[in-house]
Order: C-alpha cells, then sequence, then structure tokens
C-alpha cells in the first residue's frame, strides 16, 4: 500500500476572511467570555473582554490603522511577548486587510532589522522594555536603519506610558493609547468598505522561520490557510462556546495564534492567558481560576507542571483535553497528563509554519500509542505522502522518506523570495517537510528525523547556518561550523566548532557568548566551543556534520 492518505471531508472549508469569521461568531455568542487576560502584571486583576466587547475593541483598532494611512496589505509587525493587545492586532490587521507580521520576542537588533527590512514593514507595535529585553532601545535603532519603517507603537506596560522615561523621542513614536485615538478619524462605514475590499485568499500573516541558507524566510499566510487551519483543530478537539482555552505558548508562533485564538474564537470559545511568558504555575493557576477546559503546551510544559511540588493542590477537574506539539510525548508524561490533569481527549499536532501549521494530528480515541509514537492522521481537506527524497517516487507503507504536505494549508509562498518557495513547493503543490517520517497501514505516520541539519533547543527550531553566517563577522574566526549536541534539559544544543584565523586569540564559549549577547536571540547562543584545525570533509568536499556530532558526543561525555 502506498504512504499516501487523504483527510476526511466532512468538515467545510471556510470562504470568508478571518473578519468575517469573527463577526458571524459574536453575532452567535455577543456576551460570552472571547479573551480573558489572567494577570496583566502581578496583583492586578484580570482584564475580560466579552465577544462583544473585543469585536468593539478590534474595530476600533483597526480604524486607528487606517486612519494611521496603513493599506491593504501593507506590513505591521508585533514585537511582544503574549498580551491581550497581541490578540486584539492580530484581528484588528485581518480587518484591516493588513499582513500581521509575527516578531519573535528573543530576537535582538541583528533579527529585528533583517525582519523589518526584508519585508518593507511599515509600523511596528513592540512591547516596552523589561528586565530581559530593551524592546524600545531595539525599535528606535530599527526605525533609524530601516527607511519603509514609519512608526513605533509601544504597548502599554499597565503603569508606565510604554516609553522609557524620556518619552517619544520623534514623531514617529506614539503610545498605543495615542494610536487609539486616531480611530476617531475613521469612521464604521470606512472599516466596512476596507472588508468588502479583502479576499480570502489575501494574505494577512507573515510569520519567519529560520533558513538553511542564512537569515529567517518569511512564511506567507493567508485568510484560508491559517482561519481553516484553526476551525479544523477546533473541530477535531470538539470545542464549542462552552470551551474555555488556555495558553501559555507563544503568539508569534502559529501554536499560539493559530491552535489557539482562531481554533478557539472561531467556535465561540473563550482564549485565556495566564501570562507574559510560560510558568508552570501561571498557567495552572488559570486553569483553575478560569475553569479551563482546554490546556496547550510542548511536552517540556507539562512535565515542569506535573513537577510543581504542590501539584495537586490545584483543581484541574474542568479540564477534558488540549493539544501538545514541538516534540514526541515521553508515555509515562502521557499517562499523568491524562490520569492527573484529566486531559482525556489531549491531542497531538504535528506540521511546520509553512503548512498554517497543522498537517496532521490524533483523534478523540486514539490509545496511548498512538499519543506517545506517532503524530496521528492527516487533517480532514489535507493530503500527506512519503516520498524518496532522491527521486520523489512515493514510497511504500513503512518505509522511511520525506513527508510532503498538499492542500489548502501549504503557504502562498516565503515573502519575496520566489526561488526559494519553488525549492520547498513543488511543480504540483506539494510541501516539502524535510523531515524524514513513516505512515503505518492505518495512515498514522511516526516522524524519524530531519533530512537537514535543524537543531531542535528547547522548542526552538535552529537552522546552524544563520549562526555560522553571524560567526563568520568575528574577525578571529576564519571557518566555523554549527551543530546540535544532546542536552538532557533541552532536547539539543549548540557547538560552535571553529577554526581560528592565523595569529587570533584563543576563544573560549564565554568570549562567543559575549560577541553574540545582543545581536542573536538567547536561544541561538552556542553554549560549547570547539576549537580545532580542520573539518572532516566528504570526497567531494562537503563537511561530514555527522562525524563532528559524534566526536563532541564522546569528548563531552554527552
Amino acid at each position: 500500500m502506498r504512504a499516501y492518505t487523504a483527510g476526511d471531508t466532512d468538515v467545510p472549508l471556510l470562504e470568508e476572511t478571518i473578519g468575517q469569521n469573527f463577526e458571524r461568531v459574536v453575532a452567535r455568542f455577543p456576551f460570552h467570555d472571547a479573551l480573558i487576560e489572567a494577570a496583566p502584571v502581578p496583583g492586578a486583576d484580570a482584564r475580560r473582554w466579552s465577544y462583544t466587547k473585543m469585536n468593539d475593541d478590534v474595530d476600533r483598532l483597526a480604524r486607528a490603522l487606517l486612519a494611521s494611512g496603513v493599506a491593504k496589505g501593507d506590513r505591521v509587525g508585533i514585537w511582544s511577548p503574549n498580551c491581550a493587545e497581541w490578540t486584539l492586532l492580530q484581528y484588528a490587521t485581518a480587518k484591516a486587510g493588513a499582513i500581521l507580521v509575527n516578531v519573535n520576542p528573543a530576537y535582538r537588533s541583528h533579527e529585528l532589522e533583517f525582519v523589518v527590512k526584508q519585508n518593507g514593514m511599515r509600523m511596528l507595535v513592540a512591547a516596552p522594555s523589561d528586565r530581559n529585553s530593551d524592546y524600545v532601545g531595539m525599535a528606535r535603532q530599527a526605525l533609524a536603519g530601516c527607511p519603509d519603517l514609519r512608526e513605533l507603537v509601544f504597548l502599554p506596560d499597565y503603569g508606565m506610558d510604554g516609553l522609557d522615561a524620556g518619552g517619544p523621542q520623534s514623531d514617529a513614536e506614539l503610545t498605543y493609547a495615542e494610536l487609539l485615538k486616531r480611530a476617531d478619524a475613521v469612521g464604521h462605514s470606512g472599516l466596512k468598505a476596507r472588508m468588502a475590499e479583502l479576499d480570502p485568499h489575501d494574505p494577512i500573516n507573515l510569520q519567519y522561520t529560520s533558513g538553511t541558507t542564512g537569515f529567517p524566510k518569511g512564511a506567507t499566510l493567508t485568510h484560508h490557510n491559517i482561519l481553516n487551519n484553526g476551525y479544523s483543530i477546533g473541530e477535531l478537539l470538539g470545542y464549542t462556546e462552552h470551551d474555555r482555552v488556555v495558553i501559555p505558548v507563544p503568539f508569534y508562533h502559529c501554536f499560539g495564534m493559530v491552535i489557539g485564538n482562531l481554533a478557539a474564537l472561531s467556535h465561540g470559545a473563550a482564549t485565556i492567558i495566564p501570562g507574559r511568558g510560560f510558568t508552570p504555575a501561571a498557567a495552572l493557576e488559570a486553569v483553575q481560576d478560569f475553569g479551563g477546559t482546554s490546556l496547550y503546551g510542548v511536552p517540556t510544559m507539562f512535565i515542569a507542571e506535573l513537577a510543581l511540588p504542590d501539584f495537586s493542590s490545584y483543581d484541574l477537574a474542568t479540564l477534558r483535553t488540549g493539544v501538545m506539539a514541538g516534540s514526541v510525548c515521553p508515555i509515562d508524561v502521557m499517562n499523568r497528563v491524562i490520569s492527573e490533569m484529566h486531559m482525556v481527549d489531549v491531542a497531538i499536532c504535528y506540521g511546520m509554519t509553512e503548512t498554517s501549521p497543522v498537517s496532521t494530528m490524533t483523534r478523540n480515541g486514539d490509545t496511548l500509542q498512538h499519543r506517545t509514537e506517532t503524530v496521528g492522521r492527516t487533517m480532514p481537506r489535507l493530503e500527506n505522502q512519503i516520498v524518496d527524497p532522491g527521486t520523489g517516487e512515493v514510497l511504500e507503507r513503512g518505509e522511511i522518506g520525506e513527508l510532503c504536505t498538499r492542500g489548502y494549508a501549504v503557504m502562498a509562498g516565503y515573502w519575496d523570495q520566489p526561488e526559494t518557495t519553488a525549492e520547498a513547493i513543488d511543480t504540483d503543490r506539494w510541501m516539502h517537510t524535510g523531515d524524514l517520517a513513516r505512515m503505518d497501514d492505518e495512515g498514522y505516520v511516526v516522524i524519524e528525523g530531519r533530512i537537514k541539519d535543524l537543531v531542535i533547543r528547547g522548542g526552538e527550531n535552529i537552522y546552524p547556518r544563520e549562526i555560522e553566517e553571524f560567526l563568520y563577522s568575528h574577525p578571529s574566526i576564519q571557518d566555523v561550523q554549527v551543530i546540535g549536541v544532546p542536552d538532557a534539559r533541552y532536547g539539543e544544543e549548540l557547538m560552535a566548532c571553529i577554526i581560528l584565523t592565523a595569529g587570533a586569540e584563543p576563544l573560549d564559549a564565554a568570549a562567543v557568548a559575549e560577541f553574540c549577547r545582543g545581536k542573536l536571540a538567547h536561544y541561538k547562543i552556542p553554549r560549547y566551543v570547539d576549537v580545532r584545525e580542520s573539518f572532516p570533509m566528504t570526497v567531494s568536499g562537503k563537511i561530514r556534520k555527522v562525524e563532528m556530532r559524534e566526536e563532541a558526543v564522546a569528548r563531552l561525555g554527552l
């Protein structure tokens, strides 16, 4: 039997924009909870939005964008940890027809400026600075160095004005409150007219994924892509207006904004933000305090929650389902999630940003083995196949090859990179995932590894080439190869294997980390440094990273 499956066709495809879908849901459940932010700052009261209130605030923000001159297709960036304004901007840009650009909150100046320039971003909405990130300073640096970027909008921090003590430094800076005041210049009829211009197949979201050839690539996603994927996930989870979905995973990733926000809000369910970042106690408190019926996370998040000394004191009886994604869940952890957290219908999702993101998923009633050894079956209205990476021929069930996905969820392409898009999506519109997988007789997919040198550290996908390109700028480095080595806590850690320039001073891990700090996200900074004379090579001159990993594992005793 061929390693090919087509998903069920019982879930209809929605032929509407995200804004149209949301307004339809608002009309059905006007007074139901839509959005709850558990604690904007420690000790503060929760902030709540009914569907009607959220729609009103989304419309006001969308009108403010129109008043600011944001045209259909303009890129508006969001650079912030999870907060209620993130969700409001997600829906406001969808109604205004602007393309929301998700910027990883861990990015530093080097990465931020690349993303802003690559897509010609017009406006950047940024978080206020905190102890981890000088968002204000780095945003101002991007404003100075990126000619297309016209305005910076700083989100509130519930007690200050969202800027540093010096206040705005130019007419191009404003607070979120000042942005909202602009809405008075555009009436509701103006927003309705803009919404009428939009098509479900218009691009609406840009998400940057690390690339094998250097810097991140912008996966361009449409209303049709992400609304339908979110809706389909919600259908398979059995979401209704009675569900309350706790989302501690980041909004800048599809896990938060599609599997989370769109899946829940397209079904009249409530979305609950436990905090700006993940802490296990805050996630469980949100479930307990707000009657969460669904909880999301990567396996390490659930492991941290279960490991809390007072875990048994939390009332989690309202939970019934949730989503795990990012890596395989150990069977003992899955057992405890089902038995002790009451998540009987918890689902495993697999996919990639380029497929909006979910292409396979387990179903209610799947066995423990299915949920711990596979990533489920093909999603409704999608196709998956396993092919020989060399020939492209479809393999037989049980054989290992490259997993490819086709259907409504496949991205429109990489922003302004047609050649790179053509490398990923073939002429028959199959998205080549780069993952090695096999398909069993029942159609369940098992991920076996990665074709390329992707490193997954704590759920973050890292392509070594981007880090190599940056480290090449160090005056003491002649050549560098970055590899992943095993790590008990994060799954993998980074090692930079370096050949020094002649006469250069020795480099160690601390010196390399200092060179990277403030310029690369913290998870991209190599933990280990190996200074060597040469790299092992194949006969054809390709560097043997596999051999380098084996050497590193042996030498470090990993």
